[in-house]
């Protein structure tokens, strides 16, 4: 348990980032299951949109710090492999 004022603000402030860092990964991980359940479903027009706007994300995630530039360069590159290939 933190005994100085500051050590103190930085837990609440930890529970705060990590708590909005789980909303946006999850909403990463949501993003490309949407983009393979289109695929599987035969919908290629509908992945390809969903494709631009996950393509989107996982570039600002990486920019905050919320993925690695390099995850997020390898599951823009694998989607899109995956939506080309259907």
């Amino acid at each position: 348990m933190p005994h100085h004022k500051s050590a103190k603000k930085r837990v609440r402030q930890t529970a705060t980032r990590t708590q909005r860092n789980k909303v946006k990964t999850t909403m990463a991980r949501s993003a490309e299951k949407k983009i393979r359940t289109a695929v599987e479903a035969g919908d290629k027009d509908g992945a390809s949109k969903l494709l631009v706007q996950a393509q989107s994300l996982f570039a600002r995630l990486a920019k905050t710090g919320v993925i690695k530039p390099n995850t997020a360069a390898r599951k823009t590159s694998r989607l899109t492999k995956f939506v080309a290939k259907a």
